[in-house]
């Protein structure tokens, strides 16, 4: 029997009902989807112009930049960031929605499955000053290496990596070497941080001569981290030791974590030394310290970049109680606190003292906005200012230091603040004078690549 034209393409009663049954249930679902989209999309458009206005629209050191041709909108990379609404969705394409709050995890990076996100240092508006640093680490100075947040790879897992990586590069320039060079070691690490333990224990896996030289306490910048500071980190790898496995820890846990460390591998790293000069001997190099002189075939500067704080240069800065740190928040007990800065030490530290001391505590910024402090230390400030435990005073400069008091200015209006202590977190400097003298050139990055190594 032949079909005519009208029973040929005639849908099934049975099949029309179907359909129309799931349609029913996939409508709702695709309008709470799109719905759902919308919003998280007006929240970052919100956050974007919110951070723009406030100036705070650049991201400070080491930071994703997302190819628009090559993101499919999958939203991995913002999934996948630790430190919150970094980035955000809009127009159905990944973009950085609270750039100064970014502190170059890289997870992104990690997480995108079309490989649309690139690292870089600085941006064209802001460059960031970084030692010269090839891909095997090592500086433009022949054996004088560099890793950790001194080549600005501050974060803790990358700095493990990279003193091991560099310790490896050591280790073959070593072997190729021989005995050639007379020296008492094959390298002398500088810096007892993360980067300077993990490049210990590499050195010691490898069985090269190695002295470490620390000129704060154990642990480096770590160490003076205020009381309970969560630091993130990700896992990873200590040479010799295994997998660091926590990704959030307070800094007394990660403190105790490389005090065992340090003790189960029978590191040997000299605290309180400081390193003053290195320079180039008879294809070694002369070490030379507040407390003696060393030879060593290699140099791994594996020092912070807080190592030099930056001052305020005020009158009253030399005074004894200035310091540029938060170490005993009980120390200031009962007294008046004067912090200064606007980036995360000087949030935590102005919240700790408010949070567990009866300190009258005054936390002053030049800018209109804290532009580089994350989300969690901004709500504790927030909070604090509110039930009138913190005062904060933006837009405010320190003219003058003096002994029981403090003169502010803000705008044309000049005050006098009574005053204990100030403790100045405005951040630390580069070492350059340091660097220069033992030849290693300094360069402003304007939106460059990480080094492929150096990329977690």
């Amino acid at each position: 029997m032949l079909l005519t034209e009208a029973s040929a393409f005639a849908v099934p009663d049975w099949l029309d009902d179907k359909w129309l049954f799931y349609a029913g249930l996939l409508i709702p679902v695709v309008l709470f989807f799109h719905i759902r989209r919308q919003r998280r999309e007006t929240i970052s458009l919100a956050k974007q112009a919110e951070a723009k206005e406030a100036g705070m629209d650049e991201p400070p050191s080491l930071h994703p930049v997302i190819d628009p041709v090559l993101c499919i909108g999958c939203g991995s990379c913002a999934k996948a960031c630790p430190e919150g609404d970094i980035i955000g969705m809009i127009r159905g394409k990944a973009e950085l929605v609270e750039p100064s709050h970014c502190i170059g995890h890289g997870a992104c990076r990690a997480a995108c499955p079309v490989g649309a996100i690139t690292l870089v240092f600085g941006t064209e508006r802001r460059g960031i000053e970084l030692p010269h640093v090839k891909p095997d680490f090592q500086s433009n100075v022949p054996g004088v290496y560099i890793a950790g947040e001194l080549g600005g790879m501050g974060l803790i897992r990358n700095a493990i990596e990279q003193g091991r990586q560099a310790i490896e590069e050591i280790g073959k320039r070593s072997k190729q070497a021989g005995r050639k060079v007379e020296a008492a070691y094959d390298v002398a690490i500088v810096g007892g941080g993360p980067a300077g333990i993990s490049a210990s224990l590499a050195a010691k896996a490898m069985g090269l001569r190695a002295v470490t030289i620390e000129q704060q306490s154990m642990g480096g910048t770590v160490a003076h981290y205020p009381r309970g500071k969560l630091v993130m980190t990700q896992p990873a790898e200590l040479p010799g030791h295994g997998k660091m496995k926590f990704r959030e820890v307070g800094k007394e846990a990660l403190l105790a974590f490389w005090t065992e460390v340090i003790e189960k591998a029978g590191l040997q790293i000299d605290y309180d030394e400081r390193v003053d000069r290195v320079r180039p001997d008879a294809g070694a190099f002369e070490v030379t310290t507040n407390r003696r002189t060393i030879r060593a075939a290699s140099v791994l500067l594996a020092t912070g970049r807080r190592g030099t704080p930056r001052t305020l240069d005020v009158e009253g800065e030399d005074l004894p109680k200035v310091v540029y740190r938060l170490v005993d928040p009980e120390q200031y007990a009962s007294r008046h606190v004067l912090v200064v800065g606007g980036g995360d030490s000087a949030l935590e530290a102005a919240a700790t003292l408010a949070e567990e001391t009866d300190a009258n505590v005054t936390l002053a910024y030049r800018s209109a906005a804290f532009s580089r402090a994350k989300k969690k230390n901004l709500e504790r400030v927030a909070a604090l200012k509110s039930s009138d435990r913190l005062r904060v005073y933006m837009e405010t400069d320190v003219v003058r230091i003096e002994e029981d008091c403090v003169i502010l200015k803000r705008g044309d209006q000049t005050g006098k603040l009574p005053n204990d202590a100030v403790i100045i977190c405005a951040g630390g400097v580069l070492p350059t004078q340091f660097l220069k003298d033992i030849g290693i050139e300094i360069e402003v990055k304007r939106g460059e690549r990480a080094m492929a190594s150096a990329e977690p």
